[in-house]
């Protein structure tokens, strides 16, 4: 004879059936990427982030990465820890910022040792990015996809040219290294993440600041100041801005999910390096349009900028941090 489910029993059921599907329907790995550049608005860095968030999901791996730009999730100078601890999965992030726990990485915003674009692609093979990426790996990160932005300078109070322009100027530099040579020159600093340099110009803090192309397009800039040094053909400013993902995380995830990620991170480098040049020239366009004068560095003024950070950059990033002339000597090794 047939025996009769219970109420009780037959509802029981119905839990761990909607239980189980529940389950299966939560086995997808959600990864969050955390950055600070404006999102929907443009931003190559945002869109790198969401081109890999897309190129994942249709790879139907288990997968999805979710997407907090602006700010959102971490605050600039968090993500470094965030990331390496594992409550960050994936970051878009200047490596200069962490800076102050791997000085190594302030050779990754060294003035003068990228030349153009074409010489930072060079660099991303070498024995220098690879003694770089050994840092970021044993720090806890690793690499998904490499990115250099070229920049230059912008002041409410005079055009940055040669070192003496910048005398006087109350100067965001975005790094230690060009903070020593800019000091030596006779600016005062004030450290900052480049989504703040806004809010500083706009009340008094700042006069001038060096930053990425893309974030003098971004952060609205032009609305600021007056007068825009841009890369030109001699850029005194590349900057080191890759897509890291959690060595805790890519750990936990298995072959399949891994190399969605790689394949995912290569689309956006590659998305990255058609885009690059471009959008040195968008920012010219931009301030220009917007009524600020925009000049270039002469090689005079770029040669004696290269004087002053060899006396303080160099040198200093040479004699105290470790393997520091090595990390040098690899980077300008490369023609």
């Amino acid at each position: 004879m047939k025996r009769q489910l219970t109420p009780a029993v037959a509802a029981l059921g119905l839990a761990i059936a909607a239980a189980s599907v529940t389950t299966a329907a939560s086995a997808e790995t959600v990864l969050r990427a955390s950055h600070q550049f404006p999102g929907g608005q443009g931003d190559v860095r945002d869109e790198m982030v969401q081109m890999m968030a897309r190129h994942v999901e249709e790879a139907d791996v288990g997968l999805k990465i979710e997407v907090y730009p602006g700010q959102s999730l971490f605050k600039a100078r968090e993500q470094w820890g965030a990331l390496t601890r594992g409550r960050l999965d994936i970051t878009s992030l200047p490596l200069d910022y962490a800076s102050g726990r791997h000085p190594e990485f302030s050779a990754t915003l060294m003035p003068g040792l990228v030349r153009n674009h074409d010489h930072a692609r060079r660099l991303n093979d070498s024995e220098y990015m690879e003694m770089i990426k050994a840092v970021i790996l044993d720090g806890g990160a690793r690499v998904l996809a490499d990115a250099w932005l070229s920049g230059g300078f912008a002041s409410s109070e005079r055009c940055v040219t040669s070192p003496d322009t910048v005398e006087g100027q109350n100067f965001r530099a975005a790094g230690p290294a060009f903070e020593q040579m800019l000091e030596a020159a006779g600016a005062s600093i004030a450290s900052m993440p480049s989504s703040e340099v806004y809010t500083a110009m706009q009340t008094g803090v700042l006069d001038a600041a060096n930053t990425s192309s893309m974030s003098f397009i971004s952060f609205r800039l032009y609305e600021q100041v007056d007068c825009l040094t841009e890369p030109g053909d001699f850029a005194l400013w590349f900057m080191y801005e890759p897509i890291l993902i959690s060595e805790q995380v890519w750990q936990g995830l298995d072959e399949s999910q891994q190399a969605a990620l790689m394949e995912a991170g290569q689309a956006a480098e590659d998305f990255f390096a058609a885009e690059a040049a471009a959008i040195d020239q968008q920012m010219v366009e931009v301030y220009e349009e917007n009524g600020v004068e925009v000049v270039r560095m002469s090689e005079e003024d770029y040669n004696a900028w290269l004087e002053i950070a060899r006396e303080t950059s160099y040198r200093n990033f040479a004699e105290n941090v470790p393997n520091g002339q090595a990390i040098i000597d690899a980077a300008l090794a490369v023609e």
